[in-house]
């Protein structure tokens, strides 16, 4: 397909009076169109086409209609007839009532055009420009972020369906791309075993019986493996991906004991968040947050929160399951530094917020992590008596801790942990332990027994110096005040989960659905400007509500 950038005409002037005419008050389409103006041009989406074929759509209106699609929730099929029947939609993309729409499957090729190229963020990062050219959007304000779950495009799948599944799929593919290949090295029963989709009840139910088919798909899904590993020549060297998956899997769930192949024992699994849930989108992990398990990905989304502007949504992130939320802290602030958006204060709560991130935060894009640390988890600060961490004095200079009773420390020692991270590790000596008057406030004894000296493990003077000031201020309640802003967040994770779909995968795979978490904020980012500029006040859900009662309680 071919893209030639041409100018936007005017909306044409039979259309502009019948829609005028039909909707007095106009709608949201049309308000978009008369008071922002036309959010895209063709030349933005220059690189996504070739210079000679057949002529394609104009891509600022594919643009928009995708914008809408996410908008009013609708799926291809849907947005295209919006765009053939509605006058409103008419309007707005500049079409005369005549125009006949065109084929659903062009809002799939456009937005694997978008993949293709990279451009997956364009639609939102293009709709904040305009935003910020009218003034409704500003840089060094007020900003949150929070993440949500979000639920893959897949069936939740037992352990037996999920392995006869994959074996459907890899013969599916194969049939697909070698057909000779397959008949030749298939097997008679493969065809009645594996041509329909494997379901509960068409399984086995006593638990011998469930146990012998595990070991004959495995049997099956190995002599398959066996057979394309002889294959030197022909489509191996590009194999389908359901077959490396169905290799993964098989891994996963079987092993090899002499001659045959056996089903392994949930304790002899990987761990749960590193096995394949899915043969059809193998990206999907499994994670569980409090009482919440769920397979799928999580997204991140950031918005602006200041009392003069609407709050709009100005970054989306979108992970594996089980990433911790503090290892997308600097990813938001690197995305929004590059739109020219980072704010003076990023509201979080405490899963985005660690010791290094209080000064990164500060020292790289001079902002205030604004969102609680984790309390000291020692012995002495869970139990509230003794000397925990905060008690003791730090001589950086001399390289000494001082305790509360005003023994020396011994020993200091900078190394990393475990984890990579530097830490000093700091000692006192068992002699002034034994004879300090205060060790039963410090270090665990039995009476009779010597005191095990006391051990310190701290960061870095400028990371541990951070993490103990924000402790220390985050119970009073002026932090607490400054931090209500962040309950906010939660009304608009309602908003597009209750409005706008955005719990639930419509694609598959990381990189779709995290373009339809971007066209989701852009959709939600219009609905919002439209009530700011229409003089709305912002709707509060009663979740969004609760929390602030909360907050203020």
């Amino acid at each position: 397909m071919a893209m030639h950038p041409s100018l936007i005409d005017p909306v044409p002037e039979e259309t502009a009076r019948v829609a005028r005419a039909a909707f007095r008050k106009g709608t949201l389409l049309m308000r978009v169109r008369d008071e922002i103006g036309v959010l895209y041009e063709d030349a933005m989406f220059a690189d996504l086409y070739h210079a000679r074929g057949q002529w394609a759509i104009a891509p600022w209106r594919l643009a928009l209609v995708t914008l809408f699609q996410f908008l009013e929730n609708l799926s291809d099929r849907q947005a295209a007839e919006a765009v053939r029947s509605r006058i409103d939609w008419k309007y707005a993309l500049g079409l005369e009532l005549t125009d006949p729409g065109f084929d659903f499957s062009v809002l799939c090729e456009f937005r694997a055009r978008l993949l293709a190229g990279g451009q997956d963020q364009c639609l939102l990062e293009i709709l904040l420009e305009r935003l910020g050219a009218h003034g409704l959007i500003k840089s060094r304000g007020k900003q949150r972020t929070d993440s949500t779950h979000v639920l893959a495009a897949i069936r939740t799948l037992n352990r037996l369906e999920f392995v006869g599944e994959t074996l459907r799929a890899a013969l599916h593919a194969l049939a697909q791309a070698a057909l000779a290949w397959l008949v030749q090295h298939g097997r008679s029963d493969w065809a009645e075993r594996y041509g329909a989709r494997v379901e509960q009840y068409r399984l086995p139910k006593s638990l011998a019986a469930r146990q012998a088919l595990a070991e004959a798909i495995g049997t099956d899904g190995h002599d398959l493996l066996v057979a394309l590993l002889n294959e030197r020549e022909g489509f191996w060297p590009d194999r389908p991906l359901a077959v490396e998956r169905l290799r993964l899997v098989w891994i996963q769930q079987f092993y090899h004991d002499g001659d045959s192949v056996r089903w392994r024992e949930p304790a002899d699994q990987p761990p749960v968040s590193g096995r394949l849930h899915s043969p059809y989108d193998p990206e999907a992990r499994y994670a569980k947050k409090r009482n919440i398990g769920w397979i799928g990905y999580k997204v991140h989304l950031t918005e602006t929160c200041d009392a003069d502007r609407p709050h709009l949504i100005t970054d989306v992130q979108t992970t594996a399951a089980g990433l911790a939320d503090v290892a997308m802290t600097a990813t938001v602030h690197s995305a929004l530094a590059s739109r020219g958006l980072l704010p003076a204060i990023h509201a979080v709560d405490s899963g985005y917020v660690n010791a290094d991130l209080l000064v990164a935060s500060r020292v790289s894009y001079a902002l205030e992590l604004l969102g609680p640390a984790l309390p000291d988890s020692s012995r002495q600060a869970q139990a509230g008596q003794g000397f925990d961490l905060s008690a003791f004095t730090i001589d950086w200079s001399e390289r000494i801790a001082r305790c509360p009773a005003g023994q020396i420390s011994q020993s200091w020692k900078e190394e990393r942990d475990e984890r990579g991270v530097a830490v000093v590790r700091i000692g006192f000596s068992q002699k002034s332990c034994n004879s300090c008057p205060s060790r039963v406030l410090c270090s665990p004894f039995k009476p009779g027994c010597r005191a095990n000296p006391r051990r310190l493990t701290i960061l870095e003077q400028p990371a541990h110096e951070a993490l103990q000031a924000r402790r220390r201020e985050q119970n009073g309640e002026l932090w607490k005040t400054h931090y209500a802003c962040r309950a906010g967040i939660e009304g608009t994770l309602s908003q597009g989960i209750r409005s706008f779909g955005l719990r639930r995968c419509r694609y598959l795979g990381q990189a779709k659905t995290h373009l339809q978490h971007v066209c989701t904020a852009a959709a939600m980012n219009l609905v919002r400007v439209d009530a700011w500029l229409r003089g709305q006040p912002r709707a509060r859900t009663r979740q969004s509500q609760v929390v602030a009662l909360l907050a203020a309680a």
